[in-house]
């Protein structure tokens, strides 16, 4: 029977958690259920407009993958969906390409979902879920906050009623000094009412006087875009504010989503396929880090490549079912956490209600003001435009300064595909610089102890004869000619040297390209009576090196620790301590 468990908690790892549902996790699941839907209907059908899609897809996305990501998932929180950044992503990818809203931009946007979902998928299975992880945090976070200061400008035009352009910084600039002249000042006037209602209002509930007299306000801040939502579609109603030009939604057909596979054909795919890498990237390092956050908080336990795994069977489910792409949104989860989800069946509980809403009333959306999704955009991602993990970046390391920096500009000036491109290739360019230049040091023994450091740092035991050096790095084609240059700096001075001792503590590899380089160093050293020693080796390097021929030729010999190397070599200095 517990083979049988194994087996179906592998295959299935919601088999996990089902076996231990029982009426109280029902109750807690339901509950965060009811709170998490008073975000995600105004938010989904924002993000769906973000990316250029009719608002009724947001309801889509948030179905068929919150109840798959149930059932193969690792995080019991985790709250799959449209989020911004993958919307601005889709928009990113699809607008140069297609007429927005148009029925191949709609199935473009479908095919991109599916396409994302079959890499997700094929990296999981084929557990390459180490490779997406090669993105620094740096420039995740860089990325983020670019997109999130375009995402908060492109909805500007929703504030104004005019056609500006935010694919990037100049463009926008360039469209509102053209367009700014055309804007409805009353259109303008309703969404800065509902900017600030959801940015003030939720400070007055949550002072000490509101709280100490109606108690706990949460929910209700939590909720307050749908009262946004509500209170806008009433004032339409009533006051007929679609006459002064106020623009709305517009009928929203109903129905559950049909289930179909949309049009593609081999040069549409690969003319996404830059695009949905890019969006299955982005995706699962968002998704990763907000189930790694909640995991650890809950003690849970999660695998890289089954999230993958996960994540690409509902970007799957959302191409199949006329939406597009998704991945794990940060603050519905928290709040799925915070309001006591135990389950991921509090997902599947969402979905069920997002079903109600699409069947029954949607027509209750029709005159929702498009400045009112707006606004609900621009409040929930402008949190996410903080400039100070650049300042402490910066401070800590100025290559991820740099790195940081160059992803920023190169979203905010060209667009955040490229942008991100630009920011890996700038880390990696900027790792293979630091490893080019490692840190060498030529080290010393600290008086009445075994420690060895830094002669330029410390107050340290050294002799004329016995020059000891550590690299801080590994051995590589990268830096051979650095140490090699280091290493004969530092013995020039020593006329009357006879061995050179070379720390491996830090060295956790050595490449073909560096062994040529010490046998080279060996030989030459051989020519001035020199002798060349190696001190600390560790196991995986030793089983390399007794592979060649630099043991064979070594003119000096190989000690366990430097500390016994140093008193053998030089017992007059080293020998009494």
């Amino acid at each position: 029977m517990s083979d049988l468990n194994t087996r179906l908690t592998t295959l299935l790892p919601a088999w996990q958690w089902l076996q231990k549902y029982n009426q109280a996790k029902f109750k807690s699941d339901l509950l965060s259920a009811l709170i998490v839907i008073a975000m995600l209907v105004p938010q989904g059908m924002a993000y769906a407009m973000l990316a250029g899609l009719p608002p009724i897809m947001g309801l889509y996305a948030s179905i068929l993958p919150m109840i798959i990501y149930a059932m193969v998932g690792g995080s019991p929180t985790l709250s799959i969906g449209p989020v911004a950044i993958i919307s601005m992503m889709t928009f990113a990818t699809l607008n140069p390409l297609f007429e927005v809203g148009s029925p191949v931009y709609i199935q473009a946007a479908c095919l991109l979902a599916v396409m994302v979902g079959v890499i997700s998928l094929l990296l999981g299975i084929f557990r390459f879920g180490f490779l997406i992880q090669l993105i620094s945090h740096p420039v995740i976070k860089s990325f983020i906050i670019a997109s999130a200061l375009l995402i908060a400008l492109g909805q500007f035009k929703f504030l104004v009623d005019v056609p500006l352009e935010a694919n990037n910084i100049p463009q926008f600039l360039l469209s509102f000094w053209q367009y700014i002249r055309y804007s409805n000042i009353e259109t303008f006037i309703f969404g800065i009412l509902a900017l600030l209602f959801l940015i003030y209002l939720p400070k007055v509930l949550g002072s000490n006087a509101v709280k100490s007299r109606i108690g706990s306000t949460a929910f209700i801040s939590k909720a307050l875009p749908l009262v946004l939502v509500v209170a806008s579609i009433a004032a339409v109603y009533f006051l007929n504010l679609q006459e002064i030009g106020i623009k709305t939604v517009g009928e929203i057909p109903s129905g559950f989503p049909p289930i179909t596979m949309p049009f593609w054909n081999m040069d549409l795919v690969i003319t996404l396929l830059p695009g949905a890498a890019m969006i299955a990237m982005i995706s699962f390092v968002e998704s990763l880090s907000i189930a790694q956050a909640t995991a650890l908080q809950q003690r849970s336990h999660l695998n890289s490549n089954q999230e993958l795994v996960a994540l690409g069977l509902a970007n799957l489910s959302a191409g199949l079912s006329s939406a597009f792409p998704v991945t794990g949104s940060l603050s519905r989860t928290v709040v799925n956490a915070d309001s006591g989800a135990k389950t991921p069946l509090a997902g599947v509980f969402s979905s069920l209600l997002i079903i109600l809403v699409s069947l029954y009333f949607t027509s209750f959306f029709r005159d929702l003001p498009l400045a009112i999704l707006a606004a609900t955009i621009i409040v929930s991602i402008w949190k996410l435009v903080d400039f100070k993990p650049f300042i402490e970046t910066w401070r800590y390391s100025k290559a991820d300064g740099i790195a940081m920096w160059i992803t920023f500009f190169g979203v905010i000036c060209i667009d955040i595909t490229t942008g991100l491109i630009i920011g890996i290739v700038s880390t990696f360019i900027l790792l293979l610089w630091r490893i080019s230049r490692p840190h060498i040091a030529v080290i010393g023994l600290v008086e009445g102890t075994q420690h060895f450091r830094n002669v330029q740092r410390h107050h340290v035991l050294t002799s004329s004869k016995v020059i000891s050096l550590r690299i801080d790095e590994n051995l590589t084609f990268l830096n051979t000619n650095t140490f090699k240059g280091f290493l004969i700096n530092a013995i020039s001075p020593y006329a009357d040297l006879e061995h050179v001792v070379i720390n491996c503590s830090s060295i956790s590899a050595i490449d073909f390209s560096a062994l040529e380089m010490l046998e080279d160093i060996n030989a030459e050293f051989r020519k001035l009576n020199i002798k060349l020693h190696f001190s600390e080796i560790k196991g995986p390097v030793m089983d390399k090196l007794q592979h060649s021929k630099l043991l064979k030729h070594l003119s000096g010999q190989i000690y366990l620790s430097h500390f016994q190397a140093m008193q053998e070599l030089s017992p007059d200095v080293f020998l009494n301590e």
